[in-house]
């Protein structure tokens, strides 16, 4: 009699067992079936992450000098329309301007102590940038283009013929 009873509270439990885990495969299949869309929710935003390779804040840009904003950190490209003779007072800073797609110029102040000089830049080169813009009357400015070896502000680079400066 007891290996009758023991049989039975040995499928009484086999039962729960497999009522158990019955329930708990279809809750993981439901389970499964939400996350599919949340997968695809992690897909765009490791895109989205990714986005700043191409990002272009040409209209923030814009809008930060209609407001007459500075302090903010950007990334966008433009064309050299000039190649000005570098500032060697304090900091040394390699300059030149670069106008956006929109049509605004700013001149960018890229400190050449901090980072490697674009060595062979022109009139009419692409250049892209992630630096920090400053108003000016004149488009704004774009600086902090390099490392900062203090850690204290964002890095920033120039990329130029498909190289990177920082």
């Amino acid at each position: 009699m007891a290996n009758k009873t023991n049989m039975g509270i040995g499928a009484v439990i086999a039962l729960l067992v497999a009522a158990y885990l019955g329930l708990d495969l279809s809750e993981s299949k439901q389970q499964s079936n939400n996350f599919a869309p949340a997968a695809e929710v992690v897909v765009q935003e490791q895109a989205k992450v990714q986005q700043p390779a191409t990002a272009d804040d040409t209209y923030r840009i814009e809008q930060a000098y209609q407001q007459r904003q500075s302090d903010l950190q950007v990334q966008a490209s433009g064309q050299v329309v000039a190649v000005l003779k570098d500032d060697n007072e304090g900091s040394r800073h390699q300059k030149f301007i670069l106008e956006l797609s929109n049509g605004q110029t700013v001149l960018v102040a890229h400190n050449i102590d901090l980072a490697p000089r674009i060595g062979n830049i022109q009139k009419g080169d692409q250049v892209e940038f992630y630096g920090e813009y400053e108003y000016s009357d004149k488009g704004g400015v774009i600086h902090w283009t390099h490392h900062d070896p203090s850690r204290k502000h964002v890095d920033g680079w120039l990329k130029h013929q498909g190289r990177m400066y920082q």
